[in-house]
């Protein structure tokens, strides 16, 4: 049985690089800067746009909910925003969520904030939520989440051939998921 008083009360997570911190409204202008970012949209695969308005609604919704848990990402040294994460879709009879994570511009890529907010998360959800398999999706020319993602013990586990359509090219999309007793090895 999994633990679903900790999605609702998500704690803060720290790290020495970053810090997870709950996703609400006081984030807003950093969610929205990121989902105007065309390097952002293109790795998240996001066609839609989005006003300020469905942006503030969206961060304001998310404490206190039981079916996924979002966190912004936060640089441990200054607390600055350099992304979001989540656990989504959790599924309590199977044990199960997935996972998504996006770094900003912000984040200066390369530095481990990605790969330390991931395995945060991992731990949070298989070592406190109780959760079986945390799963995800990553497009083939994402190639630097997809390292980060296999250092942090997820797996390969399928293709959906085609599956995106990005600038007038299809591009796969790579299913990979992580079990609790996977991540220990």
């Amino acid at each position: 049985m999994i633990d679903i008083e900790a999605v609702r009360v998500q704690p803060e997570l720290t790290g020495e690089k970053v810090v997870l911190t709950q996703l609400d409204e006081s984030h807003l202008e950093d969610s929205w800067a990121a989902l105007r970012d065309q390097e952002v949209m293109r790795f998240t695969g996001t066609h839609a746009t989005f006003t300020h308005e469905q942006i503030r609604r969206w961060n304001a919704s998310r404490p206190g909910l039981t079916d996924r848990a979002d966190w912004a990402i936060l640089r441990a040294a200054d607390r600055a925003y350099v992304g979001d994460a989540a656990l989504t879709e959790i599924d309590a009879d199977n044990a199960s969520a997935g996972f998504r994570i996006a770094l900003s511009a912000a984040a200066e890529f390369g530095r481990g904030y990605g790969t330390e907010a991931t395995r945060l998360l991992l731990d949070y959800a298989f070592d406190v939520v109780g959760l079986h398999r945390v799963g995800l999706e990553v497009f083939d020319f994402n190639t630097r989440a997809r390292r980060v993602y296999e250092k942090c013990g997820f797996t390969a586990e399928g293709v959906l051939r085609e599956a995106l359509r990005w600038d007038g090219e299809w591009h796969d999309v790579i299913r990979m998921g992580v079990l609790a007793g996977d991540r220990r090895r």
